[in-house]
């Protein structure tokens, strides 16, 4: 899935509760894309955007960064059926203590299939389907997520080596893909709510996310 274009559109102060960052926005084109859905086809042409915090020197050495997927449940309503409010705040906090890094914001609203989809995925969990079986029950993949976005994003940055708070393998792979190293794998596992350790035990059993400290069953 090619990206072309991609360019900083915006760049602005940005206090928060956890510190004082710098809020850039980009845009790219993405020529082409593999449709996520059997049986639809995807338009030729699309405008995929990101966000980026970014607080301290960024340069000195590989900065600690977070990709993070746009979770409106989790980020704004506090949904308690999955992590990424907890891995949202984790990733600000961890950021904050250092003194630098870089939070990358992409728009894949549940793993890139869309919040409208996302929701029936919710009632078919609701009959006891796995977040995964759900996905695959709608047409979908599993993770309908691709990262060449947020490789550009730092490239643009002008950053070519991280340390990457994630507990994600593909999120390493492609950024070494796109040719950012990625020196240090930091966890971004948290405690788990008995709301969300079935979902946790999916991505760790189907997904293959590096979740060590959830318990075995």
């Amino acid at each position: 899935m090619p990206l072309e274009s991609v360019r900083k559109v915006a760049d602005a102060d940005f206090p928060t509760r956890w510190g004082h960052f710098r809020i850039l926005g980009f845009e790219g084109e993405v020529v082409s894309p593999e449709p996520c859905r059997e049986g639809t086809t995807a338009p030729p042409v699309r405008i995929e955007a990101g966000v980026a915090l970014v607080m301290g020197d960024i340069h000195a050495e590989p900065p600690i960064v977070r990709i993070h997927s746009q979770c409106l449940t989790g980020d704004v309503f506090h949904s308690l059926r999955c992590d990424c409010r907890q891995q949202l705040e984790l990733a600000l906090a961890k950021i904050t203590e250092a003194g630098t890094g870089i939070l990358l914001y992409e728009q894949q609203e549940g793993r890139g299939i869309g919040l409208m989809a996302k929701l029936r995925a919710y009632e078919l969990q609701d009959q006891g389907r796995d977040t995964v079986e759900a996905n695959v029950e709608l047409g979908y993949k599993a993770d309908c997520r691709r990262f060449e976005l947020p490789a550009e994003m730092l490239k643009l940055l002008g950053v070519h080596a991280v340390r990457l708070i994630t507990n994600n393998p593909e999120k390493v792979e492609a950024l070494e893909s796109a040719g950012i190293a990625v020196t240090e794998r930091i966890s971004a596992e948290i405690e788990p709510e008995e709301t969300f350790e079935r979902y946790l035990r999916v991505k760790r059993e189907k997904m293959g996310h590096l979740l060590d400290s959830l318990p075995v069953k």
